[in-house]
């Protein structure tokens, strides 16, 4: 096992900067998370850990060694890749155990490996199949084994479940997690799916334009957001972003300006005093689904304020049902039990918790 840290790492594609300026510090054993929309670079960074990118700038250490020029068979590490990256004329069988015969591991070590991690993935039963008689669900889980029966310094994995259905997603998130709570590997896993990144991850690295906007466990990430990017990316459904100006009139209150009528939400008293400095401008308030319920079903609380809204879409999705209204010129949504739901274009009794909502400066868009 071994640390991974990046110094200010620059990757330039001709005039185009992929990555711009990188610093990242990941502790030994540690299990982080590269997520972020497409195109933002998270993949070309996991590249440049394992090898095979080369660097416009900056520096790359795996445990005590700069690997800046070290080649990718000589890092240590283990890689499983979006593509399968399988050879189509070997079993697989021979796919898993490649590595490990190529460094002439004894063959009872071969085999000890093999029982672990074909059962691991459930994948027993093709061992003498080639890679054109799989699914791709197989293909991506024979990848995967390749890269388990190594004992490297590091595992990167560049969505590794992306091509399995969603219920072998779930049994095979649960399965890397508990690989890495036993062996403690030193991991970093890139994904676009939110669910693997918060599920997986003892850290995530929230990323945009080439550049990582926060760094920091998932419960941080999601109720601290640094700031609007992280905000409306990170969660499912996203954060409700609407603007709301600041006024002061026995209290302090954000007004939200709607064409239905104002809606003013009351400021907790411990935020007053922060809030209090922006009297007058419009701030960008944020509001997670879940604190915004139907009136009367969340513990009574100082910090609960009601609006009414009509509903304009109603989303059932089992164990929670989405109400769709406008609010401010804003589609938001709200997450409420399936009981609470309410036929379409009826008028709503909202109720949120301003305990947990978020404000944010819309013009350096960080978190106040």
């Amino acid at each position: 096992m071994a640390s991974v840290y990046l110094d200010k790492v620059y990757k330039q594609f001709g005039a185009t900067a992929v990555l711009d300026g990188i610093d990242l510090e990941i502790a030994d054993g540690e299990f982080v998370v590269l997520v972020g929309p497409s195109g933002c670079g998270k993949s070309t960074l996991l590249n440049i850990v394992a090898g095979l990118e080369t660097l416009s700038g900056g520096h790359v250490r795996i445990g005590d060694r700069i690997v800046d020029d070290v080649p990718p068979k000589d890092r240590n590490i283990a890689m499983v890749f979006q593509s399968y990256s399988l050879y189509p004329t070997k079993t697989v069988r021979d796919n898993i155990l490649f590595g490990m015969v190529t460094r002439r591991i004894p063959e009872h070590k071969q085999q000890q490996a093999l029982a672990r991690v074909t059962e691991l993935l459930h994948i027993e039963q093709l061992l003498q199949r080639k890679p054109g008689q799989l699914s791709g669900g197989q293909r991506q889980r024979v990848a995967m084994g390749r890269a388990l029966v190594r004992e490297p310094d590091v595992f990167l994995f560049d969505e590794p479940l992306s091509n399995l259905d969603a219920k072998l997603r779930v049994e095979m998130r649960t399965e890397i997690k508990k690989l890495h709570a036993r062996l403690g590997q030193t991991t970093i896993y890139v994904t676009h799916d939110q669910v693997e990144a918060m599920t997986l991850a003892s850290r995530i690295a929230v990323m945009d334009n080439g550049r990582i906007r926060q760094f920091a466990a998932p419960e941080i990430v999601y109720e601290q957001p640094a700031d609007l990017f992280v905000a409306g990316f990170m969660g499912s459904p996203a954060m409700n972003l609407v603007s709301a100006r600041v006024v002061q009139d026995s209290g302090i209150w954000l007004q939200v300006e709607d064409a239905s009528g104002n809606v003013r939400l009351a400021v907790p008293a411990g935020s007053a005093t922060s809030i209090g400095a922006h009297i007058g401008r419009h701030l960008k308030l944020g509001l997670r689904p879940e604190i915004i319920t139907r009136q009367g079903t969340q513990k009574p609380s100082e910090f609960l304020c009601t609006f009414k809204r009509p509903v304009d879409v109603v989303e059932p999705t089992g164990p929670d049902t989405m109400i769709v209204f406008d609010l401010g010129g804003v589609e938001m949504i709200a997450r409420v039990h399936p009981e609470d739901r309410a036929p379409i274009g009826s008028l709503y009794s909202f109720e949120v918790n301003m305990d947990k909502a978020k404000l944010f400066d819309p013009d350096s868009g960080k978190r106040i």
